[in-house]
């Protein structure tokens, strides 16, 4: 086939310019990954010196929930595609500057607009696409929260913002005393407060996969979808702590992972890759969220695959083949700040990296909280076991200082 990707010479008139709206740790990968194939990247962020605007062509910090400043640095960037990183984003703004032929919004303005919002993406999942979930309600105030859990939902049940991420805002109650805290919590936890909560009942599940899905062109130019070998994953507050490669799991059970990720990308649309979360338990499988982005759990892919997640999604968006193969076992396990800290320092770093097939990334965050994810630290062996006790070796071994220390 003829090649119809053709790319530009970043700081020129032929740039090709992506425009990223969130500029974390996962971002700064997929910034690498693009100007490793020669695009010219715009980093924004809502606060300075974010991870991704460190290496990024140009940097911007702007709230991007307000729509004219976003649709201003649009108009004055003019990049050929915009890549959202976080859910605290003005999606109406979004679709105007597509449907105005500004930018390319990536994968879809629908994914997006759906993915930020928990009741859009649990709906078009169990009520349009009639995909497995657990049991669910929505609610706009306490007192309708309590009455979807004595009405069927029952407890334990996890109480979660509609719009957020790494765990913020979510709690697990498992008595009526508690449904006031978790309400106000989720309320206050939320990265955007609609005054919506979704609550929902837990499941008996075996383990927790995230099965990162691709939309890809194949060499004939169609897009066809492709699945990186599962990822179990260990969460503490709803956020991801430790996560493995490959996790292992029944045939049918894979069968039915893969279908249901199907479903619901092909639903989304567009071009990239995918984080889809799933439940499983024996060969059963439920669908709990997804990602239209690289996922916090597979950083793991950074020493497991021969492209990782984050060039995997560059290569996605721009059009290019892609390779899902995986290369060894592996896992990683997420280093905290430990304090609050400006200007953090990291110490023994020569005994981590002493630890064979190891590595480390230190995502350069300007500010530590105590539970706030500062680097997190990869390693591979010939089973998964092996290398879950080394990465949570590795990562212990990483130390956190203030700088007055």
């Amino acid at each position: 086939m003829s090649d119809t990707v053709i790319l530009g010479t970043p700081l020129s008139t032929s740039a090709t310019k992506v425009m990223l709206l969130g500029s974390g740790e996962l971002g700064k990968e997929v910034i690498i990954a693009l100007q490793r194939l020669g695009v010219e990247v715009i980093a924004v962020d809502r606060y300075a010196n974010a991870p991704g605007q460190q290496v990024a062509h140009r940097a911007y910090t702007i709230d991007m929930t307000d729509g004219d400043a976003l649709t201003a640095l649009v108009e004055k960037e003019r990049p050929h595609l915009i890549v959202p990183e976080i859910e605290a984003l003005n999606t109406d703004a979004l679709a105007q500057i597509e449907q105005a032929g500004f930018a390319t919004v990536i994968p879809t303005v629908k994914a997006v607009q759906l993915t930020m919002n928990r009741e859009g993406i649990r709906r078009l999942a169990a009520e349009t696409l009639k995909l497995p979930t657990s049991p669910y309600a929505f609610a706009r105030s306490e007192i309708e929260l309590a009455a979807s859990i004595d009405a069927g939902i029952g407890y334990p049940c996890f109480i979660k913002p509609t719009m957020s991420s790494s765990g913020k805002g979510q709690s697990r109650i498992t008595q009526a005393s508690e449904v006031k805290a978790a309400w106000d919590y989720a309320a206050s936890g939320g990265r955007v407060n609609h005054g919506v909560v979704i609550v929902e009942g837990q499941i008996d599940f075996d383990f927790e996969i995230t099965l990162l899905t691709v939309r890809a062109k194949n060499a004939a130019g169609e897009i066809q979808t492709y699945f990186c070998d599962p990822i179990g994953h260990r969460q503490e507050r709803g956020d991801y702590v430790e996560s493995w490669q490959p996790q292992a799991m029944t045939a049918a059970a894979l069968a039915a992972a893969q279908q249901v990720a199907q479903s619901i990308t092909e639903a989304l649309g567009g071009l990239g890759l995918f984080g889809v979360e799933l439940f499983v338990k024996g060969d059963q499988v439920w669908f709990s969220e997804v990602s239209p982005r690289p996922h916090d759990t597979g950083m793991v892919t950074m020493c497991t695959q021969r492209l990782n997640e984050f060039e995997l999604h560059a290569r996605a968006i721009l059009g290019l083949p892609v390779d899902v193969a995986l290369t060894k076992p592996g896992a990683s396990a997420v280093i905290y700040g430990g304090m609050e800290s400006k200007h953090l320092r990291y110490a023994g770093l020569a005994a981590a990296l002493a630890i064979a097939d190891s590595d480390v990334r230190l995502f350069g965050k300007p500010e530590s909280f105590t539970h706030r994810r500062m680097g997190v630290a990869l390693a591979t062996a010939d089973d998964v076991l092996t290398a879950r006790a080394k990465a949570t070796k590795v990562a212990s071994l990483v130390k956190t200082q203030s700088e007055s220390c």
